[in-house]
């Protein structure tokens, strides 16, 4: 047995910086309100469309900022509005919708701002008396239901959700609104993530929260396979696979996501923290959700890997230091190592600095705001499975050719080093976001190529491939045009990883009415077409393929 080993002293690389950027342009028309347009209008094509791609490209994000005189502060805030680019024999139409949550039903039908935000508090109705305002202060508020981070998938069946414990079903041909889903009402968790797993069996994996006596907990759920088609919305089944306490009852970490892979489940608590004393304040404060979150760098990183069959939680303890993510790339494993690709940062605090003051700045103050942003980049960690007590300290576990992570063993547990899976070309373009990779046959599997957004600008700038086989990059930008996050299609007679097309829509503050879904051949990362749609279309979040239409 060796001597006991000191905590070793992170030997983590240099951050790595973009370039100062000078003179950026304004990005205010992108997060601008916008009309609906419910009834499908034909698009314009420029080049070519491929005929063997028929679906539906399904995109959410914010698209109402302000309801009367009352305006919301944050990005996130925006009442949800849902698109629809529908692809058949080389045609493409487009429609949106307003989700119809009981958000934004009652903020329309007050002409103000009546429910509570991620970064907007709703103020007492003015025509109360003054006592009465003064005691809806002390009223705990209700989570919203303004789903408008993703569109996921349970049992066959289309939902819109945010990071509430509430979902909308949706029809996804038209973007009616359909039942409201309160996950409490089938497992006991306050909150679940916009971004679930899918496995090769049908079910469907999450990760919330609950809060009690016996404390605060991170929570595996599992929903299981089903058919869809049913008239309401069917969660039935779900489960609780695994609780993980927080290092914290009182100051829990903020979660965006989680990573999986074949055989485990990987939560992340990082150290960004609520403080569950001011949230449980925050009207009485007067402040909103945002405000009562911190990042605290002098916190560790902690990875709880979970046995997604059993749901047993590792009695190892890997870590590292304070780091930020909020979108995991792909997680797989290799010869008794875990492997777990993600976009990462060093400062936590960008998610609150996504004010709508912010994202408007003009010259000189968006040009510091920008450069205030810490890069976000990808890293790599390998964790080793089987730990072995008799294994020494301070020595690297992992025996992976090409990789230059490291796992050491301490007296609390592992301490892991990341490798970053990018070359300084990178930098270039701001670093990156929004990964996406070949979902559908490599999700949790080696892989090669994953897609992004280049960040040379506030919002994403550019579409990225990465080819992890000497981490060279090929990029599409064009000056005064923002790319949505890109999602791979599979062609149907696919060979390789990325035969198919990357699609992606494409906004600009330059001109209105001229938004367009681009079409990229993913494997040399050229533009095969576009459909230029003649409406406005503000900067959004997250969208999927719906194959069956």
């Amino acid at each position: 047995m060796s001597d006991p080993a000191k905590e070793p002293e992170p030997k983590m690389a240099d951050p790595k910086k973009r370039p100062l950027a000078h003179g950026l342009e304004s990005i205010a028309p992108l997060v601008t309100s916008v009309e609906e347009t419910p009834e499908p209008i034909l698009t314009v094509i420029k080049g070519n469309i491929p005929s063997w791609i028929n679906g539906s490209f399904l995109r959410n994000g914010p698209g109402k900022f302000e309801f009367g005189e009352s305006r919301f502060n944050h990005w996130f805030d925006g009442m949800a509005l849902m698109h629809r680019f529908h692809i058949c024999d080389g045609q493409v139409t487009y429609s949106s919708r307003f989700l119809r949550s009981d958000s934004y039903v009652q903020n329309l039908e007050k002409n103000r701002i009546v429910v509570s935000e991620f970064g907007t508090l709703a103020m007492p109705d003015p025509c109360k008396n003054i006592f009465a305002q003064f005691f809806s202060r002390f009223q705990i508020p209700k989570a919203t239901d303004n789903a408008g981070v993703s569109f996921v998938k349970y049992k066959g069946d289309f939902y819109v959700s945010t990071e509430t414990n509430y979902m909308r079903k949706i029809n996804p041909q038209s973007l009616e609104t359909k039942q409201k889903v309160d996950w409490s009402q089938y497992i006991a968790v306050n909150a679940a993530t916009a971004h679930p797993h899918y496995d090769r069996e049908g079910a469907t994996y999450n990760l919330g929260n609950s809060y009690g006596r016996q404390g605060y907990f991170y929570n595996i759920i599992r929903v299981p396979r089903g058919e869809g088609g049913t008239d309401g919305a069917d969660l039935n089944g779900a489960e609780i696979l695994c609780s993980i306490p927080a290092a914290s009852s009182r100051k829990p970490s903020y979660y965006h996501s989680f990573a999986m892979s074949e055989n485990y489940v990987i939560f992340i608590e990082q150290p960004i923290k609520l403080d569950l004393l001011k949230f449980m304040l925050y009207r009485v404060l007067g402040k909103s959700f945002q405000e009562v979150m911190s990042w605290e760098p002098q916190l560790e990183t902690v990875f709880h890997v979970v046995d997604r069959r059993t749901g047993q939680l590792s009695k190892t303890r890997y870590y590292t230091t304070a780091m930020f993510t909020l979108h995991q790339i792909n997680a797989y494993e290799d010869n008794g190592y875990l492997i777990m690709d993600m976009c990462c940062g060093e400062d936590g605090k960008v998610i609150g600095d996504l004010t709508l003051e912010n994202l408007k700045a003009a010259g000189e103050e968006l040009d510091k705001f920008y450069n205030s942003l810490c890069t976000n980049l990808p890293w790599r960690y390998v964790l080793p499975l089987e730990v072995k007590e008799e294994e020494p300290n301070d020595q690297n576990l992992i025996n992976l050719p090409n990789t230059t992570a490291t796992a050491v063993k301490t007296t609390t547990g592992v301490f892991c080093t990341h490798e970053n899976l990018y070359n300084d070309d990178l930098l270039e373009y701001g670093g990156l976001e929004f990964p996406q990779i070949n979902y559908t046959h490599y999700n949790a599997r080696p892989y090669r190529y994953f897609y992004a957004c280049g960040f040379g600008h506030v919002f994403g700038d550019s579409l990225l491939k990465m080819d992890l086989e000497g981490k060279k990059l090929k990029v599409w930008r064009h000056p005064g045009l923002f790319p949505s996050e890109p999602v791979f299609v599979p062609a149907p007679d696919a060979k390789d990883e990325d035969d198919g097309v990357v699609m992606s829509v494409v906004v600009t503050p330059r001109e209105r009415k001229s938004s367009f879904l681009l079409v990229l051949n993913a494997k040399t990362f050229t533009e095969l077409g576009r459909a230029e749609v003649p409406v406005d279309i503000p900067s959004g979040t997250h969208g999927l393929f719906n194959e069956m239409g």
